[in-house]
């Protein structure tokens, strides 16, 4: 990270935005950065990762002001991160993804609650869809037990119950600011101290659990996490993430379970050492049971929901190689 007078940092963010072939929802995404920082120091950083869909050509001849970093290589949502945190000179880091959009005053209040919060390491808002729907915003870590009850289901059948919807905090009130364990990459606020601290993303985790690891790594030095439901920050990707829920299980998303599965051993052997054991047997029972539940079923639809998850146990023994239990990244781009 760049060395900075911590009493007189030259702008009051540095917003970081990494993209990868996201060229039209970037533009949006830009536009709404540009818009809600009037009258604020900003620096605004793109790092592009290797897009083939003219994103970073895009940047270039419409937002001039924007410092464009193109990387050679896909480095993964972290790395890519850590390129321009290095170079981030602002009193505050904002990262954000390239398809979260800032609502009306959502910068301002994000730095105005860091300022207010000097022992806030890293901050977080209010996830929503373009229909306003919410979408989880404030999490709870990751635990065997807890990622259990998400996989039974119990999770979304009794929301309100603060053991049931632990995972998500579905059980608190949405409108109240509370400090929690971690909040979604999409938006996040971060205290340049805190990252001297504990070191930027593990780039281990080329994608999924890197926000989970590095706020885990913040709250063990002393920090807190917050989130605050005035910054509100709308978030497209939300809206698409249906990776089992249509008939038809595409390789592409297989590559997305694998890489999510890749990330699970590797946070689950860095924090919690066998239990990556455990998180993989866990894991591949309940998918066992859900194959043993529809395999001779007459109905096509749940056969098929049978074969989807005979798909999901050899992804995971998959994960599990590559990996070495958790112990090794495999080389990136996964």
């Amino acid at each position: 990270m760049s060395t900075v007078d911590a009493n007189n940092p030259p702008y009051d963010a540095s917003i970081i935005i990494v993209s990868f072939n996201t060229r039209v929802i970037l533009r949006e995404c830009l536009e709404s950065v540009l818009r809600e920082s009037a009258g604020l120091r900003v620096e605004i950083f793109i790092v592009d990762n290797h897009s083939s869909d003219g994103s970073a050509e895009m940047v270039e001849s419409e937002f001039p002001q924007v410092r464009l970093i193109r990387s050679e290589v896909n480095l993964g949502f972290g790395a890519a991160n850590n390129v321009a945190l290095e170079q981030a000179r602002g009193k505050y880091f904002v990262l954000l993804n390239s398809d979260a959009f800032f609502e009306p005053n959502a910068l301002r209040l994000a730095i105005q609650h860091m300022d207010e919060t000097p022992r806030c390491g890293l901050g977080g808002g209010l996830l929503v869809g373009r229909d306003g729907a919410w979408q989880p915003s404030a999490r709870t870590f990751h635990s065997v037990i807890g990622d259990l009850i998400v996989m039974t289901g119990l999770a979304g059948k009794f929301p309100k119950s603060k053991v049931f919807g632990a995972f998500d905090r579905t059980w608190a009130d949405k409108k109240e600011a509370a400090s929690v364990d971690w909040v979604p990459g999409a938006f996040s606020i971060i205290r340049p101290e805190a990252i001297r601290k504990v070191g930027s993303f593990d780039p281990a985790f080329f994608l999924y659990y890197e926000e989970v690891d590095l706020c885990k790594r913040i709250k063990g030095a002393g920090y807190s996490i917050w989130y605050w439901p005035d910054v509100v920050i709308v978030h497209i990707g939300g809206e698409s993430s249906r990776q089992l829920k249509t008939l038809e299980f595409s390789s592409q998303a297989a590559q997305v379970v694998l890489w999510r599965m890749r990330s699970t051993l590797l946070y689950y052997r860095k924090h919690h050492g066998w239990q990556a054991w455990l998180a993989k047997r866990v894991e591949t029972t309940m998918a066992r049971i859900t194959v043993m539940r529809n395999r001779f079923s007459g109905d096509p639809q749940r056969r098929e929901r049978g074969k989807r998850y005979e798909t999901l146990i050899a992804l995971m023994n998959q994960a599990w190689k590559d990996t070495q239990g958790g112990r090794i990244s495999p080389p990136r781009p996964w």
